[in-house]
């Protein structure tokens, strides 16, 4: 082969020429990396250092929740620790809308669960789609939440609260009370004592899965604090037999209502409270105003013949009348001015035992006009008709006593058998036991260890003394109430049968408040009793006597048993029982205008059908 000429061989053996690469070049590059790192760790110093807070909340927003631990609502008991009110545990199952709409496959095996349709499930939930909590149902059996649970749908979640449960159901439900959906309490003790009662809620923050799953719990958590008990001085076992007897009474007698209140003459403790028409505040829909009302505390009347006993305490107190006092009642009747005040059946001559025992409205009016209107009106402040009883209940009524200044003779005739005026149940409870307790009124109380006020003397005890035994007689063959009679025992006592106010004015005609209150045993009492019957509508008559004091007898006669309390006459029996039930008014007995006449089982217990309160 021929060789290449020498020129052209050393030209291809040179090496090519290098261009050096320009110096900004370098610069350049070396400039755009460190802007870059600069961008990168400035980046993470914002994201670490500036923004770290927002970064850590957003975070836990969607990882970290706060649980509410809810605090268990104090139990209510009676005085033998019995439950009247607890609490059960129960599941609220609540969802975050837009995490359970976002996977749909869930939606209908979570509605068929809560016995809903999906489609209204949907929705329900768009409709709350921009919220972060909603109940999908509250306090829900546990087993039927761990169902809806056991669904593993994201965003649906439980948490603990509490249902308020009744054992005593309707027996006690105006005295206890319930609470709403939130523990709060919205009637009786309940709502009396709700601050005390209702339990501090805790909280604990828990991390959570992408799929709502508590995976750790973090050491931030605030335990929750339970309410306080509270303990009432209520019997359960009185109060099932007072308010069963009530109960039957309204029934048996077809009336509007009524009451029974029982209490210790000495400590002033109720020992049961019992009203018609009663609730069971275990169901809802049975809370209407109505039933919900507690007739013992939130309702008045006029207290009728019952005040007689509290009258003639103040007659024998100023030393103006004596036990061998007598009162000419003539006819049956005795004009005071434009009023004509009268008794069913005359009975001429009557000392003071047989003016309560026969129930005389004229021998009443007389003792009234002859001590004047600011003696009656005083014994009456004396005996707390002034004032509220201040027993710790919700909604207590105030008594109406207007000023003696107020009355006129009328007035005065009529405020001395009980018109006039109005009471609350418990007014006339503690006046009475002030009677039974030798003239020292007790403050009565609902809860058991609550201060209580110390006694307030009305009258001397020489004076409680001597009415109790006048007051005996009315519980005999003689008086008006033999159907309170109780074996063993002698009862001190009195009847009431009282008109009611007619909405168009005065008094109604026909329609009544049948009444008992007594003590026992007569000679040192320990127990005082109220029964009052609404409206009575019966064959047998509307007459206290007749109506409220078989009531009496029946639970006194159970309280006495369950008590222990000894008998004070253990030969003596029940008196035997009228043939037939007393008479009402007869027809052709003539009255004045304005006034009708009644009595308590026949026993010339005159009312006046008129607006007697300040009349002249």
């Amino acid at each position: 082969m021929a060789a290449l000429p020498r020129a052209h061989a050393h030209r291809l053996a040179a090496p090519p020429k290098v261009q050096p690469v320009p110096a900004w070049r370098r610069w350049v590059v070396l400039g755009l990396l460190g802007v870059g790192a600069t961008a990168v760790f400035g980046r993470a110093f914002h994201l670490q250092i500036v923004e770290n807070d927002f970064l850590a909340r957003e975070g836990s927003k969607r990882h970290v929740r706060t649980v509410t631990l809810e605090g268990h609502r104090g139990a209510i008991r009676d005085r033998r620790g019995e439950p009247l009110a607890l609490s059960a545990p129960v599941d609220s199952v609540w969802t975050v809308p837009n995490e359970l709409l976002a996977a749909p496959d869930y939606v209908p095996a979570i509605a068929q669960v809560l016995g809903l349709r999906a489609a209204d499930l949907t929705r329900f939930l768009k409709e709350r789609s921009s919220k972060q909590f909603v109940y999908l149902q509250r306090q829900m059996n546990p087993d039927d939440a761990k169902r809806v649970l056991a669904i593993k749908a994201p965003g649906v979640f439980a948490q603990r609260e509490y249902r308020r449960y009744y054992p005593a159901g309707e027996v006690a439900g105006q005295l206890v009370g319930f609470t709403n959906l939130d523990g709060r309490g919205q009637e009786g003790m309940e709502a009396a004592r709700d601050v005390l009662l209702t339990g501090k809620a805790g909280a604990r923050r828990v991390i959570r899965d992408a799929r709502g799953r508590v995976v750790e719990d973090t050491e931030d958590a605030k335990p929750a604090q339970p309410g306080q008990d509270l303990s009432l001085t209520i019997d359960l076992r009185l109060q099932y037999l007072a308010y069963r007897e009530l109960k039957n009474a309204v029934g048996k007698f077809k009336a509007k209502g009524g009451l029974v209140v029982v209490a210790d003459a000495q400590s002033g403790e109720i020992l049961a409270m019992a009203s018609q028409p009663g609730f069971n505040p275990n169901n809802p829909e049975e809370r209407k105003p109505g039933a919900v009302r507690n007739r013992a505390i939130i309702d008045t009347f006029e207290p009728g013949s019952t005040v007689k006993p509290l009258l003639i305490a103040q007659a024998l107190e100023m030393g103006a009348v004596n036990a061998s006092s007598h009162y000419d009642t003539g006819p049956g009747w005795w004009k005071v001015g434009a009023l004509t005040v009268r008794d069913v059946h005359p009975h001429g001559d009557m000392d003071l035992g047989m003016i309560l025992t026969k129930s005389s409205n004229v021998g009443a009016a007389k003792i009234g006009l002859q001590i004047g209107a600011e003696a009656v009106w005083s014994g009456y402040q004396k005996f707390g008709f002034g004032e509220p009883v201040h027993s710790g209940f919700p909604g207590e009524a105030s008594p109406l006593l207007r000023n003696w200044n107020q009355w006129g003779q009328i007035a005065t005739a009529t405020a001395s058998y009980g018109y006039g005026l109005s009471l609350t149940a418990l007014n006339l409870v503690r006046a009475y036991a002030g009677l039974a307790n030798d003239g020292l009124m007790p403050q009565l109380h609902l809860i058991a260890d609550a201060p209580v006020t110390p006694p307030q003397r009305a009258i001397s005890a020489a004076t409680a003394r001597e009415v109790r035994r006048l007051m005996q007689g009315v519980v005999s063959r003689e008086g008006t109430a033999i159907r309170a009679a109780i074996p063993g025992y002698r009862i001190a006592g009195k009847t009431g049968t009282a008109h009611k106010v007619a909405d168009s004015g005065g008094y109604a005609a026909d329609k009544y408040q049948s009444l008992f209150i007594g003590m026992v045993p007569a000679e040192h009492p320990r127990l005082v009793g109220l029964v009052l019957i609404d409206e009575p509508h019966a064959v047998e008559g509307y007459y206290g006597g007749v109506v409220a004091a078989p009531v009496f007898s029946t639970v006194l006669q159970g309280a006495l048993r369950l008590l222990q309390i000894a008998p004070d006459d253990p030969g003596a029996q029940l008196p035997s029982m009228p043939l037939s039930p007393t008479p009402s008014l007869p027809d052709n007995e003539p009255l004045p205008p304005q006034t009708v006449a009644s009595g308590d089982g026949g026993s010339g217990n005159g009312k006046v059908l008129a607006r007697v309160g300040g009349a002249p």
